[in-house]
């Protein structure tokens, strides 16, 4: 097979710079003829694509794609157009990659055409996040690692004409969220399987929690309110509501939980801010997971009663 991995990026260059570096050191199997990287530069502004075309020689599996700023579901769908190989892997480019990543991605899929008589399938990998720059692959798992999602481009591997039968990613999801789960749908809708693939693993880089990455987490739920009834209005089943937290339920175990907004990313500043002090970044996102996710869903009902939607 030939692998083509695609990774959108957006001023990520330290963390791509790492990203590629690994993908370079590739311990391939007798199933890939060839690989090739394809990294689609989505308008960066930090020098991405002129440092990538300086770094030839030293990424030569690498393919620069450019592109005004569209959003990641535009990156993806332009990469899969140029990419030349028959089999697309998907990951971010903060996502850093063990030796056997592609290898094991190769073997899965293989096996599973085998097994099910054709190629309607996909290889779900796994996914470790970390803060540790210097060694990203020295973290541990961790249970919060763990994805239910169907379908997420943070590290998968499916047929090229699979993917394109689908209809590649809906660029109207042109904010932050749910492009790839909402592509998810119409690949289980195709019956196209999901198969675990926890051999090909990935370490999902972001920095430490601190203060100052509030007002951005909130401006994030916000749009993933939006995006999430973009979703919704394509799918709208119990399904999807569930995925995107648009129930009474929700609603009310997050007004609960927050004590209908007394709890709040201002009210928890000083414990966030002891937390950290005290070397638990960790545990500080965690908590302001409850006032973001109020965040979230008030922002969700809100963007719903403009939209004249159904609750």
């Amino acid at each position: 097979m030939f692998i083509s991995v695609v990774i959108p990026t957006y001023n990520r260059r330290p963390i791509l710079e790492k990203c590629l570096y690994a993908l370079e050191k590739q311990s391939l199997t007798s199933f890939i003829e060839e690989y090739e990287v394809v990294v689609v530069d989505d308008g960066s502004t930090d020098g991405t694509p002129l440092w990538l075309k300086e770094q030839a020689d030293t990424f030569p599996h690498v393919r620069l794609v450019e592109q005004e700023h569209g959003g990641p579901a535009e990156g993806r769908n332009k990469g899969v157009e140029k990419a030349l190989g028959d089999v697309i892997v998907f990951i971010d480019s903060d996502l850093v990659v063990t030796e056997n990543f592609l290898s094991s991605h190769a073997k899965t899929l293989v096996r599973s055409w085998k097994d099910f008589g054709n190629r309607f399938c996909f290889t779900y990998g796994s996914v470790i996040n970390t803060a540790n720059f210097d060694e990203p692959t020295s973290e541990k798992p961790k249970f919060q690692d763990l994805s239910w999602a169907y379908f997420a481009t943070g590290n998968v591997a499916i047929d090229k004409k699979v993917l394109q039968m689908s209809g590649l990613f809906d660029i109207s999801f042109c904010l932050y969220g749910w492009e790839d789960l909402e592509l998810g749908e119409r690949l289980r809708k195709m019956n196209v399987k999901l198969v675990q693939c926890p051999e090909a693993r990935g370490y999902h880089w972001h920095p430490l929690f601190n203060l100052k990455q509030i007002p951005e987490l909130i401006r994030v739920e916000k749009e993933r309110a939006k995006m999430g009834l973009v979703f919704y209005r394509k799918h709208p089943t119990f399904r999807v509501r569930l995925i995107i937290q648009y129930t009474f339920l929700h609603r009310l175990l997050w007004e609960v939980l927050c004590l209908g907004g007394i709890i709040n990313e201002r009210s928890l500043r000083p414990l966030l801010s002891f937390l950290i002090n005290k070397g638990r970044a960790g545990l500080a996102l965690e908590l302001l997971r409850l006032p973001l996710n109020l965040i979230g869903v008030r922002a969700l009902y809100k963007e719903a009663d403009q939209l004249g939607l159904d609750r």
